[in-house]
């Protein structure tokens, strides 16, 4: 499976959300109910915030780092992805490297890399033109 992009989304592979979210997958689900299908949906691999703005996707990184998640990693004098990755759905993937993280340009998409992509969970608003 694969999730759909969008603007700038916020995107975290589900078995990293069990191993640091307090509370664990379940807790990130109840804490996030009120976003559901709004701008918040997962796929069996990935779970996807989003925002349409710069500052706003700061605001979320922010929040899950305070939470312990890393952020932004050097590795051979190079920026990664580790435990999130922000990509920007319209303009081709992920903002840095991030190795666990596949995009599909045609589809704007994303998938867990070793994964198949399939079936694209898109949230449950309304749209005229998906990809």
């Amino acid at each position: 499976m694969a999730i759909a992009t969008e603007f700038i989304d916020f995107i975290v592979p589900i078995e990293t959300i069990r191993q640091k979210y307090p509370g664990g997958w379940e807790q990130c689900l109840k804490d996030h109910e009120n976003l559901m299908n709004g701008r918040v949906w997962f796929d069996e691999h990935l779970f996807r915030d989003g925002a349409m703005g710069p500052l706003d996707i700061e605001s979320i990184v922010e929040r899950w780092e305070a939470m312990g998640f890393e952020g932004i990693i050097e590795k051979d004098g190079k920026k990664y992805w580790k435990d999130m990755c922000v990509c920007e759905g319209l303009f081709g993937g992920a903002t840095l490297a991030c190795d666990w993280l596949g995009f599909d340009p045609e589809t704007r998409s994303a998938y867990l890399v070793g994964t198949e992509a399939g079936e694209i969970i898109y949230s449950n608003r309304s749209y005229e033109d998906k990809p």
